[in-house]
């Protein structure tokens, strides 16, 4: 990846973000896995791990700040609900693919054989460690214009009360009342006791529906819960009645 010169064209993943950097080596840092580093023998601080901290805090920041400007009549547990849908691994990661932010980060070549570019982990954090590398690179506003921009349709949905929160419950709802059976969930787990991320696959009979991951298990159930209504709606928007089976 060559990042140097001053009058240079924007990269591609510049345009998704919607930004020119003023430093690269930011950007290159906040797209460095730590497999990518530990194959390229780079040092720990060059992974984008301490950039994902700090991107976690400014969009933790900008979301509270523009619910709380622009929502009055939202009490404070509306409020946190907003934020903590936003806010999450799941979200970030769905909105990392639709973004096709995974095929930017740096991965090691059996990370990303494994799949990793499509880990929600993986890019979760990565995007969290790209608004870091803004807010760094060019300061609070531009960090909150980029967030606005990636985040803005789904927090003004959310904000309007036309999102379902709990796609368990509703999940459940539509499998009792279509196939008269309930979901079921099977978990893993992955990565040291204090930073556990768990994955969940979602059944309704014999059927996989969809998937998702988190930070909890009730997190982890949720998104997938999430991820197939969303293949349901595609399918009904399709016009093919019922959703394709999950393949992630």
């Amino acid at each position: 990846m060559r990042l140097r010169g001053r009058r240079r064209k924007r990269l591609p993943v510049e345009e998704l973000l919607g930004v020119t950097f003023r430093d690269p080596k930011l950007l290159s840092q906040a797209l460095t896995h730590r497999s990518y580093a530990h194959e390229a023998s780079l040092e720990t601080g060059e992974t984008n791990e301490r950039l994902e901290f700090l991107g976690d805090a400014v969009l933790d920041l900008v979301i509270s700040d523009h619910l709380f400007r622009h929502y009055r009549d939202l009490d404070e547990g509306k409020l946190t609900r907003i934020r903590s849908y936003l806010v999450n691994m799941g979200s970030l990661a769905e909105l990392a693919r639709e973004m096709g932010l995974g095929e930017h980060v740096l991965l090691s070549r059996d990370e990303r054989a494994d799949g990793g570019a499509e880990k929600a982990s993986i890019i979760s954090d990565a995007l969290e460690a790209l608004i870091g590398a803004v807010y760094l690179d060019q300061g609070l506003e531009a960090a909150r214009k980029m967030v606005l921009r990636i985040f803005g349709e789904r927090l003004e949905e959310a904000a309007r009360g036309d999102l379902d929160f709990d796609y368990k419950s509703r999940l459940q709802e539509l499998a009792v009342k279509e196939k008269g059976v309930l979901p079921r969930y099977r978990l893993r787990e992955e990565g040291p006791d204090h930073c556990k991320v768990f994955h969940a696959v979602v059944y309704v009979g014999d059927r996989r529906m969809g998937s998702g991951s988190g930070t909890s298990k009730k997190e982890a159930e949720q998104a997938a819960a999430r991820d197939a209504l969303r293949r349901r709606r595609e399918a009904e928007a399709a016009g093919g009645g019922k959703p394709r089976p999950s393949r992630r």
